[in-house]
């Protein structure tokens, strides 16, 4: 293990050089051309076994040790997000509306470069150790269920992931088992009233204020109809009816996003969204269009492998507190990959203690402390090390 730790010691002025020029040339979801080019080339030239398209656009690369035992397969995600970014730094993005605002970049550099470390190491290695780098988290469908179908985790006997987490303390790393990730689903909603002039309301069936009434109505779903114990979020991220200063507006959209731990609550909302939607408009004698579509399940960690990894983190060097995290709302796909095989899925924090505000993920100004991504590359070479 002193090895492992010394060895990622030594290559982390590599694993930053390689995030910034990831966070440079960032690549949008279903659209990474050159991104997967740059992986699987870092890899080959390791001497790895490669597959490139896996699913798509994904890369399996895969690692044999020198001694019999388990294969553990290790996941990063490199897509970036439609973001124009507001930070001036020297490695800012060079791509106009386009950022790596979700620590992807990060996720990437830091499983690169246990790659190769691990790689140093083969010949004292049990077993084999995959490496998935995935494309096209950020949009559902996203790329880990077309990998699964494509065989990368084929043989695969336990799985394990990281997040950076901006907002997480440096030196934090948490996970708990079970659910520890929602459920992400998307509504649309069209609302087809009766335009008309501004003067004469009273001939015109307003869009604007039945979407304006449903929004509102919208809200007694998770505070009315679903257990108060049961975590769940409706929200209404945007309304869309641009029409001149003096006209009513004929049709208005909502688009909004849904997120549960329980396959119940989940199936309770998506119904409560479309009978509420149905009265409000049968209220103001208008009709609607309603589309609900499931995105990523909940990421349900599996007992044993989250105990284990909390167990690993707490003797990592560098790491101050490991935590039982509670339930984040946001959506992985990596809950593909637990539904399959074993596995488990953790936060490693990534603020610096000297920054005055610790930006979200999605945000203009997102930024990690990139020693963390030492910790994240030290705790999930741990892991394959020592699981059994």
């Amino acid at each position: 293990m002193e090895t492992l730790y010394s060895l990622l010691d030594r290559h982390y002025e590599e694993m930053v050089e390689i995030r910034r020029y990831l966070h440079q040339h960032p690549e949008l979801s279903f659209k990474e051309v050159e991104t997967p080019k740059y992986i699987a080339a870092y890899h080959k030239k390791l001497g790895h076994a490669v597959k490139t398209n896996v699913g798509g656009r994904g890369v399996v690369a895969k690692l044999k040790g020198g001694k019999p035992g388990k294969t553990i397969a290790l996941r990063a995600d490199f897509d970036a997000l439609p973001i124009q970014e507001e930070r001036d730094v020297p490695y800012r993005s060079k791509v106009d509306g386009v950022m790596h605002a979700c620590g992807h970049d990060a996720h990437t550099a830091q499983l690169l470069v246990l790659a190769k470390v691990l790689n140093a190491m083969k010949d004292e290695i049990e077993g084999t150790i995959v490496f998935i780098h995935q494309h096209a988290e950020e949009v559902p469908p996203g790329g880990a269920i077309a990998m699964i179908e494509d065989g990368c985790l084929d043989g695969v006997d336990a799985i394990f992931g990281t997040h950076l987490w901006s907002t997480d303390p440096y030196g934090l790393v948490s996970s708990k088992s079970g659910p520890i990730m929602a459920a992400a689903d998307r509504f649309d909603i069209t609302i087809q009233g009766k335009g008309g002039h501004g003067a004469n309301p009273h001939v015109t069936k307003d869009a604007i204020i039945i979407a304006s009434q449903l929004v509102m109505n919208l809200q007694q779903i998770v505070s009315r109809r679903v257990n108060p114990l049961d975590p769940a979020v409706v929200t209404v991220a945007s309304f869309e009816a641009i029409n001149g200063f003096n006209i009513i507006a004929d049709k208005a959209k909502l688009t909004g996003t849904v997120r549960t731990f329980h396959e119940k609550t989940r199936s309770l909302i998506e119904k409560e969204i479309g009978k509420i939607t149905e009265g409000t408009c049968i209220a103001a004698d208008a009709s609607f269009e309603y589309k609900f579509t499931r995105g990523y399940p909940t990421l349900v960690n599996h007992e044993k492998e989250a105990a284990f990894i909390l167990e690993t983190a707490k003797k990592v060097p560098g790491v101050t507190d490991v935590e039982i995290v509670e339930p984040h709302m946001g959506g992985e796909d990596f809950a593909y990959y637990v539904k399959h095989v074993p596995g488990a899925f953790f936060f490693v924090g990534a603020a610096d203690p000297e920054w005055d505000i610790a930006y979200p993920h999605h945000h203009p100004k997102f930024s990690i402390d990139e020693k963390a991504m030492l910790i994240a590359a030290k705790t999930l070479g741990a892991a394959v090390l020592t699981y059994q």
